[in-house]
């Protein structure tokens, strides 16, 4: 099987971090590449969770808040000043 060389971008201090990871597990960053990908194609899926949650625009009262905007403006009560009523609650 012929092999290629991909180049990717990846900030310093994470790229040395993931270095010395791979080095505990025994691997290089090469090879902890390959069983992503291989795994990653196998499964047709991310191999892992992806969260937001550390996120604030995902946070149960900002997601509340946004339907309750979404409410009043679809119930045509869309009006700039109820809007901030809504946000102040």
């Amino acid at each position: 099987m012929s092999q290629i060389t991909m180049s990717i971008r990846i900030d310093e201090t994470l790229k040395k971090q993931l270095d010395a990871l791979c080095n505990d597990f025994g691997m290089n960053t090469s090879t902890a590449f390959t069983i992503f990908a291989k795994t990653l194609v196998r499964e047709r899926r991310i191999p892992f969770e992806i969260s937001a949650s550390t996120d604030p625009f995902y946070s149960e009262k900002n997601q509340m808040r946004l339907k309750k905007s979404i409410d009043a403006l679809n119930s045509g009560k869309g009006a700039v000043h109820e809007l901030i009523e809504v946000n102040d609650e």
